[in-house]
């Protein structure tokens, strides 16, 4: 299962910039140093994959569950590639 769920929306406003949004909830662990880093690493993610991959004039909106706490960097950059390519599909 994936480290996130993927969440994107077309704005149809004209703007090509594409834009992010990071949650991680409560529920996927209870301390804040644990949902924090999820957070951090999903940004990286974000920067490392969205230019390529991403959908312009979308909001992206990366949901984190607790499969991704530990999950391997390549696993989370793979996941995220397979999202983006069924959503653009």
């Amino acid at each position: 299962m994936p480290g996130f769920l993927l969440l994107v929306l077309a704005r149809e406003d004209g703007d090509p910039a594409m834009r992010i949004g990071i949650t991680v909830s409560k529920k996927v662990d209870v301390r804040a140093v644990v949902r924090n880093r999820m957070k951090r690493r999903f940004r990286e993610l974000a920067r490392a994959i969205l230019p390529e991959h991403g959908i312009a004039g979308a909001d992206h909106v990366l949901i984190g569950r607790a499969s991704g706490i530990e999950r391997d960097w390549a696993h989370l950059q793979a996941d995220l590639v397979k999202a983006l390519g069924r959503v653009a599909r």
